[in-house]
């Protein structure tokens, strides 16, 4: 039987990816040939797949795992799309038209939901610090099943009177279960961005460590869990703390997967290579000494041995050699034995310096000697950024180096992405810029920041999102001729703000003839009045899947502008007044993929009937497929 031919173009999901569909996906297409029977009329039989592995799990008893309440509320929340967009700042940019950077202005949940599409598996590196729980930093919308209408109440958009996020202090009702809800649903979309071979690092404290931790182990999976780092964030102990001086926070680091994943080694030390000697004039150059017994037993590795001064040796007692005779023969007279300056000492193995590796591993051990500190962190604040107010220093700011250290441990390839979603000043913008400029890998950064409101109003800035885009213009440009020469990409951001779509949804609850009219209308015409065609244009892009960081061209097409994606292959005509010449030119373009507004169709079914065949018929011609889309 053939299938029906379609007259009408497809239509546009305006809506941030479903969540739970891709998962549900996602399963199907691991499980789907070992358990075919699980899976039936789109739905999956937990009850059939417990039975297929032979288990039976009575709901009433209990069970290990983690829970608080609010927990179940947090899964509604990741899988109800985002209805909003990402609306372009030029103003606020820097380079908008070559900048592959990407700053956004907005809460991040709903930010997260927006990126699905676009960026689903293609982070390298997350690194955030998010607030610590400690009782008067922790902002976040009361309300989360309205995470748009609240964000926009809270920055004034909706009314007159902004509306403060909470506080969630310690003598709040459910203070740890706030904050795991705040958490929780972030974590999960953020893991989602992620490339298999991604990890993500997670500034902490002593308050919620314990908790993050839990929470990372059923998000990412325990097996994924890498390191817990001890940053020692301060350079003097503080003699007025009531128990101990608070020295250190912690950095947790989960892969994506980690089978895939492995840190990049870190450069070598002059302290380091400062241990290699050459006392004895070796040809191969310095070299250190090693032990060279072992307690693991090895079942030829208990013979004696004769120094040159004929002395003799063996292991010692509940230790062995790690090689055979034969083998420690054959090293010895390859002169890779030490016996010490007179001969006469236990032999021990030397390892030349040409031979180590090029890096060291990474260790969980950072001193603020070689990260920097709190008070380096402020300092770097200050250059960067000209504020006035010194109630305005932002104390949880982490140092530059801190950054970079991560982004050198776990970045290695030009056009990998470092994603910060809590990117309060924008110390990742900046890590990112000086690491790429400094090792010559064009890294690109993605920060989302909360437009949250200083403590005291200046006249230059007014939130802290205004602190980190004038933060990496500043960076940017004391780095400008460094940029021109290695990464022209490199030296702007393109600035966006979340807000309300560009087009009126369809509401399927009317009830009167009147409404029901009123919605008819907004199908043939959903497009809002206060629309710019750019605003419009980059929510298309971000939900056909495109990053924002796309490359845009405008071309002239039979008089109509015409947006150009990725070399033509992406052709998208906001024209009020499409016109089959127009459709001829679009089709002539010979692109991969095409989109209209129905609005510039006017009502026509009989034309958008044509322009379906125009692009069919050309596409046939040229051996190719074009797809046609209207929103």
């Amino acid at each position: 039987m053939n299938k029906p031919e379609h007259t009408q173009p497809e239509k546009i999901d305006l809506r941030s990816m479903d969540v739970a569909e891709e998962k549900r996906g996602e399963l199907k297409r691991s499980l789907g040939q070992a358990f075919p029977d699980i899976f039936a009329e789109g739905s999956i039989d937990f009850d059939q797949l417990k039975r297929a592995l032979g288990e039976w799990v009575d709901p009433g008893k209990e069970r290990f795992g983690l829970n608080w309440p609010g927990k179940a509320e947090c899964m509604k929340i990741i899988q109800q799309p985002s209805p909003a967009t990402l609306r372009p700042e030029r103003e606020k940019s820097a380079n908008f038209d070559e900048a592959e950077n990407v700053f956004v202005e907005g809460d991040n949940l709903e930010v997260l939901k927006l990126l699905q599409k676009a960026y689903f598996g293609k982070v390298k590196l997350i690194y955030i610090d998010p607030p610590y729980n400690t009782g008067n930093e922790f902002i976040y919308p009361d309300n989360f099943t309205e995470t748009l209408e609240t964000y926009l109440a809270y920055t004034g958009q909706v009314d007159d009177e902004r509306k403060r996020f909470s506080t969630n202090t310690d003598q709040s009702g459910r203070y740890h279960s706030r904050w795991m809800n705040m958490m929780f649903p972030r974590l999960y979309l953020a893991r989602n961005l992620l490339r298999d071979d991604g990890a993500i690092f997670i500034s902490i404290d002593d308050n919620e460590v314990h908790n993050l931790r839990a929470l990372m182990d059923q998000i990412f999976g325990e097996e994924n869990f890498v390191a817990t780092i001890i940053w020692q964030k301060v350079y003097a102990p503080k003699n007025s703390a009531k128990f101990f001086s608070d020295d250190h926070d912690y950095i947790l680091v989960y892969a994506r997967n980690s089978d895939q994943w492995k840190p990049e080694l870190l450069e070598r030390t002059p302290e380091q290579d400062a241990l290699y000697k050459n006392p004895d004039k070796d040809q191969r150059g310095p070299w250190m000494s090693d032990n060279l017994t072992a307690r693991n037993f090895y079942g030829e590795g208990s013979y004696e041995v004769t120094g040159p001064s004929g002395k003799k040796f063996t292991p010692g007692k509940g230790r062995y050699w790690p090689v055979s005779q034969s083998k420690f023969n054959d090293l010895n007279a390859d002169g890779r034995i030490w016996w010490g300056v007179s001969g006469d000492s236990m032999p021990r193995y030397k390892r030349y310096l040409s031979e180590v590796s090029a890096g060291r591993v990474p260790q969980t051990l950072w001193k603020y000697e070689e990260v920097g500190h709190t008070q380096d962190a402020k300092r770097e604040l200050n250059k960067y950024v000209p504020y006035e107010e010194t109630e305005n220093t932002l104390n949880s700011v982490k140092p530059v180096n801190l950054i970079r250290r991560m982004i050198k441990i776990a970045t290695k390839s030009d056009g990998d992405i470092v994603l910060d979603f809590f990117a309060g000043s924008g110390t990742t913008g900046q890590a990112v810029i000086e690491q790429s400029l400094d090792d010559g890998i064009r890294r690109r950064f993605i920060m989302v920041q909360l437009p949250e409101e200083l403590p005291k109003p200046e006249a230059n800035f007014k939130t802290i999102s205004d602190f980190a885009r004038a933060r990496v213009k500043n960076v940017i440009a004391a780095s400008q001729s460094d940029l021109l020469k290695k990464d022209s990409h490199g030296r702007g951001f393109r600035s966006f703000a979340l807000d309300s779509s560009n087009f009126r949804s369809w509401d399927g609850g009317v009830s009167t003839s009147s409404d029901l009219e009123s919605q008819l209308q907004l199908h043939v015409d959903h497009l809002r009045d206060a629309g710019e065609p750019e605003d419009v244009l980059y929510e298309l892009l971000l939900k056909s899947g495109f990053p924002l960081a796309t490359k845009v061209v405008k071309i002239d097409l039979n008089g109509a502008e015409v947006f150009s994606i990725e070399e033509g292959a992406l052709l998208i005509c906001l024209s009020k007044e499409i016109t089959p010449e127009l459709i001829d030119a679009l089709a002539e373009a010979n692109p991969l993929q095409v989109i209209c507004l129905d609005e510039g169709f006017k009502g026509n079914d009989q034309l958008k009937t044509n322009a379906v065949q125009t692009f069919k018929a050309r596409a046939q011609a040229e051996e190719s497929e074009i797809v046609f889309k209207t929103v």
